[in-house]
């Protein structure tokens, strides 16, 4: 164990440093991140010491965040409001490398009102041993790899919000009745590219992971683990085609009422997609999910969900998004709720983000519901975000 002194001695020697904002292409803001999960450009500290421990170390840190608040209106009926102003993330995250091979990274969620898996929480908390590209390793907290779209920042998903493949089926709001855990849950996983392109690329991409199953924050409740795994080639730079799958178990955490309540259910998912990330964006997802839902025993336990996601720059810094987003919560095409969605980000700076979103949703389940509300309605959000 390390003494009080001795911390306090390295702590001491690390003294020295300067920070740096890390700096990004203005002439492009929106395609400034290349990696769609990359959060903030981020402060840069870089440590400068004479002391063996620290050098051998090699510590690089690096520290930001991000606000982004909301404005929304609905127009559909029989609601309890119908939008108004939200704060929907203020994240602050660290992150670095130690001896040069492992990568580490914390990631808070400070916005919200105390309480059980609500207000201040971590959202991610893990090390990653990244010595070889074709063979990674990483533990802890950190997002499921089911999907394309699941691992994006919320910054660069492009239309103020996840399709509802992504929402239902890979966890952000799990239809399954997890609580919340962003697509996130605690385990570790193995991943790695392989087959290197003249132009740098990989040709191909792995990646496996063993979760609790039970989301972020959350101990394992049963003896089984989940298995989610994905592959998928990449013929051109920045173009993927794979697929993904998942066989894991949620057990209820709540479960008083076996009339209304399941104690566990299975999600035994499969996914396929797309995606071309850079200036232009593509992406495309099918996946299919055959599970219940542990908060009612009467729904069905087979669902899928569909989209299709285009990005186009029409000016420098100014990038378009139009999305076709289906759900269907029992496989059944009364249960089909569709969502037309049509986005403009204007990028004032790299960290400056205005966004417009505008959603037409057709919702069959509404028609048929005891207490009917419009099935088809419009929605429009104003998002501004500041990072650093």
């Amino acid at each position: 164990m390390i003494s009080k002194t001795t911390l306090l001695s390295l702590l001491a020697a690390a003294a020295p440093f300067t920070a740096a904002a890390h700096d990004t292409d203005e002439t492009h803001p929106q395609a400034a991140y290349a990696d769609p999960d990359y959060e903030t450009p981020g402060i840069s500290v870089k440590i400068n010491s004479e002391n063996p421990a620290i050098q051998q170390m090699q510590p690089t840190f690096k520290f930001g965040g991000y606000i982004m608040e909301k404005y929304s209106y609905s127009d559909r009926s029989g609601q309890a409001t119908n939008g108004g102003f939200d704060t929907r993330f203020v994240r602050l995250y660290m992150d670095g490398k130690v001896y040069q091979d492992f990568y580490y990274k914390l990631q808070m969620e400070v916005n919200g009102q105390p309480g059980v898996d609500k207000g201040p929480r971590i959202v991610d908390a893990f090390v990653e041993w990244q010595k070889f590209d074709c063979f990674r390793v990483k533990l802890g907290q950190f997002k499921r790899s089911f999907g394309f779209e699941n691992p994006y920042s919320p910054l660069n998903v492009g239309l103020g919000s996840y399709s509802q493949a992504t929402m239902k089926l890979a966890s952000i709001g799990d239809r399954i009745g997890e609580h919340k855990s962003s697509g996130r849950d605690v385990g570790v996983q193995v991943q790695g590219d392989l087959f290197p392109a003249a132009d740098g690329h990989k040709w191909l991409h792995y990646q496996i992971g063993f979760f609790n199953g039970q989301g972020i924050n959350h101990t394992d409740k049963d003896h089984h683990k989940d298995l989610i795994g994905g592959l998928w080639f990449s013929p051109v730079k920045n173009l993927a085609i794979g697929g993904f799958g998942w066989n894991g178990k949620y057990t209820n955490e709540s479960y008083t009422n076996p009339a209304t309540q399941l104690r566990s259910a299975k999600r035994v998912r499969w996914g396929v997609g797309l995606k071309y990330e850079d200036k232009w964006t593509v992406r495309g997802e099918y996946m299919s999910s055959v599970g219940g839902v542990t908060t009612d025993a009467t729904r069905a336990d087979r669902s899928d969900a569909w989209y299709a996601t285009v990005g186009v720059p029409v000016a420098p810094k100014v990038k378009v998004y139009a999305r076709y987003d289906c759900y269907r919560d029992t496989k059944q095409w009364s249960s089909l709720v569709t969502n037309y969605g049509l986005s403009g980000n204007y990028y004032l700076t790299k960290n400056l983000i205005f966004q417009l979103n505008y959603t037409f949703t057709d919702d069959r389940t509404a028609r048929r519901a005891a207490n009917p509300t419009d099935s088809r309605y419009n929605t429009f959000d104003v998002q501004v975000t500041a990072r650093f």
